[in-house]
């Protein structure tokens, strides 16, 4: 598997299959195992897409129910590498990544957003001048203002103060927030 580090293209939504029924636990026990193992900068999250719905029993009363929208499959975002792959992998109750073979292929970005476990940011969230703070990445806890916004709006450009000078960072709307 030790070719998944030369094809590293950063933290991407894998597919896992699991066993039906198991999707809760998969989703718990991969959230421990990043939580014991210090894996935080490569495990970043774990979804389960649902859809919720109310519906009435027979008495009448209203209920709301949880379905999951794709059963027995497990969406983690992970950047790939041998010791993800290990750790996903051999978790009770997955059957394997989903892709040809023994090789995971990661979502696209349209298909993480078609599919719900990729949130859009929000049309105009923010503007020219905001003061931000990083979330992600390498300059994760910094701070700056937007300096430019690409036409999507999923791409933003921040000056940041570091060693006592002032940088343009080109950053995914994603891996900030407002102050």
């Amino acid at each position: 598997m030790s070719d998944f580090n030369e094809l590293n293209v950063g933290p991407r939504w894998y597919v896992v299959h699991t066993y039906t029924g198991y999707e809760n636990k998969v989703k718990a026990t991969i959230e421990k195992a990043v939580e014991y193992r210090n894996l935080q900068d490569l495990i970043f999250d774990v979804k389960i897409p649902v859809i919720t719905s109310t519906t009435t029993d027979a008495k009448g009363k209203e209920k709301i129910v949880e379905e999951k929208i794709f059963p027995a499959y497990v969406f983690v975002k992970m950047v790939m590498n041998d010791e993800t792959w290990h750790v996903v992998r051999n978790i009770s109750g997955v059957t394997g990544f989903v892709g040809p073979g023994s090789r995971p292929v990661p979502l696209t970005d349209e298909e993480a957003l078609a599919i719900a476990v990729e949130e859009k940011v929000e049309l105009n969230a923010f503007n020219i001048g905001d003061e931000v703070e990083i979330i992600d990445g390498f300059l994760s806890g910094h701070s700056g203002k937007i300096s430019e916004i690409s036409e999507d709006s999923q791409e933003v450009t921040v000056i940041v103060s570091s060693i006592g000078r002032e940088m343009p960072v080109s950053l995914d709307a994603k891996a900030i927030k407002k102050k």
